[in-house]
């Protein structure tokens, strides 16, 4: 497992680079000033961060006094997943729309489309990562994680 330094390392790294990544090219395809999306992606970035921790917590919580534990199957984890976005796409359009002066329509628009954005970049992230920090474990694995899934 990776360490907390790690951890950390692996947070900044991916959002630092998302957002060098992001932002020009989401100036780029919707026509806006590189600083204006970068102040959203910055502002989204910390929305994004504390709404994980608070969706987590409550989720497990809610888990724990429903069912007596934390443990999650495939469709809950779907569930859990489907519903963290959902949430995420409604707290993240209104600051979106309105810091960028665009409308609601406009707003979901480039917040699906900078989320598709991210989930490509963060698999390429991830797996440029583990191969750049390779933990211990993984000597003579040719596919870190394979069989993790």
């Amino acid at each position: 497992m990776r360490s907390t330094g790690d951890r950390i390392r692996h947070a900044i790294s991916f959002e630092l680079g998302g957002l060098a990544l992001i932002s020009p090219l989401g100036a780029w395809a919707f026509g806006m000033p590189v600083a204006d999306v970068g102040v959203v992606g910055v502002a989204c970035a910390i929305i994004a961060t504390v709404w994980t921790y608070i969706y987590n917590l409550a989720f497990d919580a809610a888990l724990q006094r429903l069912r007596g534990g934390t443990h999650k199957s495939l469709p809950l984890r779907i569930l859990h997943a489907v519903v963290f976005e959902l949430a995420l796409l409604a707290l993240l359009m209104p600051v979106i729309a309105w810091y960028l002066e665009v409308g609601l329509v406009h707003a979901l628009v480039m917040d699906v489309a900078f989320a598709g954005a991210y989930m490509v970049y963060a698999l390429v992230f991830n797996w440029a990562y583990d191969r750049a920090f390779p933990l211990p474990e993984w000597q003579g694995e040719t596919q870190p994680h394979q069989a993790a899934l």
